[in-house]
């Protein structure tokens, strides 16, 4: 006998909307965050042979990665006003779009100025491209889903600067350096017919008017900081200038805290950080976010300048910490589920520390396998960590809030990596004094770890003044702890 089941209701078509929403939406943005971090990473890995072919020199050449990140900073905080005006599937679309274009203009570059401006569009459009994903995200998925989806984009931010040297080095060894562009060009397609079919066109019904001044003064001091961080260590700008640089990303950045107080549409949203879930993510994470900018930095100096070994070897070394932040995946939401934020956060940052210290004790004679295994713990660690900061800071956050939150939060997180950066070329100038050399050895970069590792448990502070159920809805835990 056969039984006809009865026609789904309204409620559970929406459902099972949502439910698809939850899993697809993440894999799209995330693969769209994986294209930024993956070309980011791969271009400093391909800079000699860049050079050689645009006869410059690779200090010379060093512009193209400055463009792409002061157009970055100077666009990150206009990227959820945009959403909200011309709605997140057009400008997610749109960025899209314009990556795949002006890389596909960088590979065809024959002069540094061409390939100076075509990194510059690609800047404006990675401002805006991962900003917008995720406020897609934190208004379509659901609070109790919102771990699962947000760790689909913590794999990519961990996984680019990972993959990125091996790729990169097998591109410029066996082929040329234009097809690390050229990558992004299907990767792009792609993107738009997925965005297309999936990405839903959400707009506020009423704008607010863009905030010139605020646009002007955040970009200005955000573009300084971090083009002031990532000249530390480098000889291509004086002590003098990168003071200065400093001062005015600080007096830029104090003028707008002033000016948003007396502004109600100010361009960032300055009292989500009243909010103490918001606070503890975003500032106190600025400290675990170090190790985003540090780490692969100092392990392709450890593994190659170090160890002598090439891009590719090292590349094949350091994956396995990608193999980690993938096993993380499917075990996040399980483990704040049982321990919720606080306790994760605490104990973690200290699991994290502990792992990223480790590669201290890296010597030329470790066997490859004990290297991998740290990595690949460690990889776990911090994906996990930083899928909790992302799950966490959005928690109490109102729907209202949610784009200049999502802009603010961008902003910190592109900093405190730069911040990353600086702090190693700092530490490696500083060993080197102690050693009285010139000379960057496996010695002289070791050290650098463990202080890296140091300064990420200062975040400890913010996280054990989180209340026991800080972020419930989000983690699903139903007990304190």
């Amino acid at each position: 006998m056969s039984t006809t089941l009865p026609p789904a209701t309204a409620e559970e078509v929406a459902d099972l909307e949502r439910n698809r929403r939850s899993r697809v939406l993440p894999l799209i943005i995330g693969s769209a965050l994986f294209m930024q971090t993956l070309d980011a990473t791969i271009i400093a890995n391909a800079l000699p042979s860049m050079a050689a072919s645009l006869k410059e020199s690779p200090l010379t050449l060093n512009l193209a990665i400055t463009a792409y990140l002061l157009t970055s900073a100077v666009f990150l905080p206009i990227s959820g006003w945009a959403a909200d005006r011309f709605g997140a599937r057009t400008v997610f679309r749109a960025s899209i779009v314009l990556f795949a274009v002006s890389s596909l203009l960088c590979g065809l570059s024959q002069t540094l100025w061409e390939l100076v401006a075509a990194r510059m569009a690609q800047g404006v459009a990675g401002a805006m491209m991962v900003p917008v994903g995720r406020l897609v995200l934190l208004r379509t998925v659901p609070k109790s889903e919102l771990v699962r989806a947000l760790s689909y984009l913590t794999m990519p931010a961990l996984l680019g600067p990972v993959l990125g040297p091996p790729i990169g080095g097998f591109i410029v060894t066996f082929g040329s350096w234009r097809w690390i562009f050229y990558l992004n060009v299907p990767l792009g397609v792609l993107g738009v017919v997925l965005s297309s079919l999936y990405v839903p066109n959400i707009k506020e019904a009423v704008t607010q008017r863009l905030d010139l001044r605020g646009f002007v003064l955040t970009g200005v001091g955000l573009a300084a900081l971090v083009y002031g961080f990532e000249n530390i260590g480098h000889d291509a700008l004086s002590g003098a200038t990168v003071t200065g640089l400093f001062l005015v990303g600080a007096l830029c950045l104090t003028a707008f805290v002033l000016h948003a107080r007396r502004t109600p549409d100010a361009i960032l949203d300055l009292s989500v950080l009243r909010l103490h879930t918001f606070r503890a993510s975003t500032v106190g994470g600025i400290f675990s976010r170090l190790s985003i900018g540090a780490s692969p930095f100092l392990t392709a100096l450890l593994l190659q300048v170090g160890f002598g070994l090439n891009a590719f070897q090292a590349g094949l070394i350091s994956f396995s910490g990608a193999a980690g932040a993938l096993a993380m995946k499917t075990t996040a939401r399980p483990i704040l589920a049982r321990f919720g934020f606080r306790r994760v956060l605490v104990i973690n940052a200290v699991i994290s520390a502990v792992f990223l210290a480790a590669s201290a004790l890296f010597r030329p004679s470790t066997p490859y396998f004990v290297m991998m295994l740290v990595l690949l713990a460690g990889g776990f660690a911090r994906s996990l960590q930083f899928t909790a900061l992302n799950g966490l800071a959005y928690a109490d956050v109102p729907q209202a809030a949610m784009s200049r939150a999502s802009s603010l939060a961008s902003m910190l997180q592109q900093l405190s990596q730069s911040i990353g950066v600086g702090l190693a070329a700092i530490l490696l100038h500083a060993t080197l004094s102690l050693h009285h050399t010139d000379l960057l050895t496996a010695e002289v970069i070791a050290p650098a770890f463990a202080v890296v590792a140091g300064l990420s448990l200062l975040s400890v502070l913010f996280f054990v003044r989180l209340p026991a159920n800080a972020g419930a809805e989000v983690s699903g835990r139903t007990e304190p702890s």
